[in-house]
């Protein structure tokens, strides 16, 4: 009984994400508001750092961490994110990590730092700046702070409740980073190249985090059907 009852208590947790249309329909929706934003920065900062959740399933925590430095266009077919503050296991620290501006990421790097980082002031040549700023300028550094994940975390609960309502109230980073990978998967991404994307050290863990749509096994089997009767010499196609 007791076993039954801790699997229906982890049931509960499981951040199922929305579907592919809803995120489509939100970002469509936050993208087109940011240009007439009172405040056209930090929509676009917001915008940005949400955007990594979704493409690319980076923490919040790693995202806010991240200096200028850290984009390395010059790594890999689609350059790479150095995420040098990757949540460590077992209390070890940071567990770095390099993950590859895939799925549209580095056309989001190369619009972030050529047309709206540089706005932010002179840092945007200083790699040691943080890549997301904050409005606040710091006197002691001589540029803007670093913004704050509760920042990230208020913008993204006010662009949902606006673009998708459905979600207000559960819609998290996390859930768009749970979207990240489930997405990826459903396209055709192995799960260990996920687990290395995520920065997950069990790869038991990258599997919790992957909810395929309900007509998953049906869709697989009919693709195993054709491939096994074009074998057989079934089907010519």
């Amino acid at each position: 009984m007791s076993s039954i009852a801790s699997r229906g208590a982890s049931l509960g947790k499981v951040r199922v994400p929305p579907s592919d249309e809803e995120i489509d329909s939100l970002f469509t929706a936050w993208r087109g508001s940011v240009t007439q934003a009172r405040k056209y920065l930090p929509a676009a900062r917001d915008y940005f750092a949400a955007s990594l959740w979704r493409r690319l399933g980076l923490r919040i925590n790693e995202t806010v961490m991240l200096d200028i430095r850290d984009w390395r266009p010059d790594l890999g077919e689609f350059g790479k994110l150095h995420v040098r503050h990757g949540k460590g296991s077992g209390g070890r620290g940071p567990k770095p990590r390099l993950v590859p501006a895939i799925n549209g990421a580095n056309q989001l790097l190369d619009w972030w730092l050529a047309e709206v980082r540089p706005q932010y002031g002179e840092d945007w040549a200083d790699p040691d700046a943080p890549l997301l700023p904050s409005e606040r300028f710091d006197r002691d550094l001589d540029r803007c702070g670093r913004v704050g994940a509760n920042a990230l975390r208020r913008a993204l609960g006010i662009q949902v409740e606006e673009w998708l309502p459905a979600w207000s109230g559960r819609m998290t980073p996390h859930v768009l980073r749970h979207y990240c990978a489930s997405s990826l998967y459903a396209a055709g991404m192995d799960i260990k190249a996920l687990q290395e994307l995520l920065g997950h050290q069990w790869l038991a863990t990258t599997s919790g985090y992957l909810h395929v749509r309900s007509d998953h096994i049906e869709r697989a089997w009919n693709s195993a059907s054709d491939r096994i009767e074009v074998r057989l010499g079934l089907r010519t196609d």
